[in-house]
Order: structure tokens, then C-alpha cells, then sequence
């Protein structure tokens, strides 16, 4: 249990740090993660974007309105599908944003060993595949 919580303590700061970061950039975490994951992965469906985040189709086609509005997103559609792409605009946020956010992460990990963080990294990726 106490493992458990130490977890939920760090990643609540890690999470409160980010948002404060992205907030200079005019994001929310939510926004964060739709504008990383479509970046990485141009042309990724609504459906498969939701599933990434653990979300209902529903509350990303609610996010995913307010990021076309901003003009960070595009939808186009093939067939019944909508598939997703970063606009002018959300590329250059995109390259704003991840980097000062990859930074800020490598901060806040720099102070485990390469190896810790390695022991770590796969001891979350166990848990997380447990928990699926």
C-alpha cells in the first residue's frame, strides 16, 4: 500500500509541474496528450487516439472540437472514419511544447542513475501490463 501511494505522490507532482509548464503554452494535459500522440503518429483514427488515452470516443470528439476551433488539429475524414493531423499551427506547437516537456521530465528523473531509471521504467511497464 505504501508503494502504492508514493506512486499516486509522485506522479500527482510530476503531473502538477507539467500542467503548470503547459499552461505557459496555452494547453491543458489533456490537449497535451492528443497534440503528442497525433504528432507522433499522423493520420491516427479518433478511435485509436481514444483507446491510447483510455478514453471514450465521446471525450475525444469533445477535445479533439476545442483543438480544431484553436486550429492545432484537423479531422479528415476516409470513409466513416475521421483520421487526425496536426495543422501548421500544431506542429509549431508541437515543437514547442515536447521538447520543454521531455526537458522537464529528464529534470525531474535525473535524480535516479541511467540504470534506476531503466529499473524503473520496466518495473511500471509490469504493473501497467498487469493492471490491463
Amino acid at each position: 500500500m505504501l508503494a502504492w501511494l508514493r506512486l499516486l505522490r509522485v506522479s500527482q507532482k510530476v503531473e502538477r509541474d507539467l500542467a503548470g509548464q503547459l499552461k505557459l503554452g496555452g494547453l491543458n494535459n489533456a490537449q497535451f496528450d492528443v497534440l503528442a500522440h497525433v504528432g507522433a503518429a499522423e493520420g491516427i483514427t479518433q478511435q485509436e487516439l481514444a483507446d491510447s488515452l483510455l478514453v471514450t470516443k465521446g471525450n475525444v470528439a469533445q477535445l479533439l472540437d476545442r483543438m480544431e476551433r484553436r486550429g492545432l488539429i484537423e479531422r479528415r475524414s476516409q470513409g466513416r472514419t475521421n483520421r487526425l493531423f496536426l495543422t501548421d499551427e500544431g506542429r509549431r506547437t508541437f515543437a514547442e511544447v515536447v521538447p520543454a516537456h521531455e526537458a522537464l521530465i529528464d529534470e525531474r528523473l535525473s535524480v535516479l542513475s541511467e540504470e534506476e531509471q531503466k529499473q524503473l521504467f520496466e518495473l511500471l511497464r509490469r504493473l501497467d501490463r498487469a493492471l490491463e
